[in-house]
């Protein structure tokens, strides 16, 4: 799976939360103002689906878009991607991060701690 820029990314969030899209509803899902041009987006849509990420129906002139690709498999990629990179595939390092820089609350390590002992 090729890997999205953050432009690309942004658009298949809106992509996945609308399931079936014209880029005219891709564009009013956007919270920029001014809104991007239709060509803009238009464009951007046109390289993921030929990055595999988006399919489309014809109707004339006009295409309806669709995720090919799930969010699902999406963040596992990515994640597995960050996890080796970043953190060497072990999810000690990854735990130890999470831990130092405050990105667990107490509740959440308890919680963890009990998912670890019942496993």
């Amino acid at each position: 799976m090729e890997e999205l820029t953050k432009t690309e990314e942004r658009i298949m969030q809106v992509v996945w939360e609308l399931g079936h899209c014209f880029v005219k509803d891709i564009i009013e899902q956007l919270p920029d103002e001014p809104k991007p041009p239709y060509n803009t987006i238009s464009s951007v849509v046109r390289l993921l689906e030929t990055k595999g990420y988006v399919g489309h129906k014809a109707y004339g002139k006009t295409h309806e878009y669709f995720p090919l690709v799930s969010k699902e498999d999406y963040g596992k990629q990515s994640f597995q991607k960050v996890f080796s990179t970043y953190f060497e595939n072990s999810v000690e390092n990854l735990l130890s991060f999470m831990v130092k820089e405050d990105t667990l609350t107490p509740e959440e390590i308890e919680k963890l701690r009990h998912f670890i002992n019942n496993q």
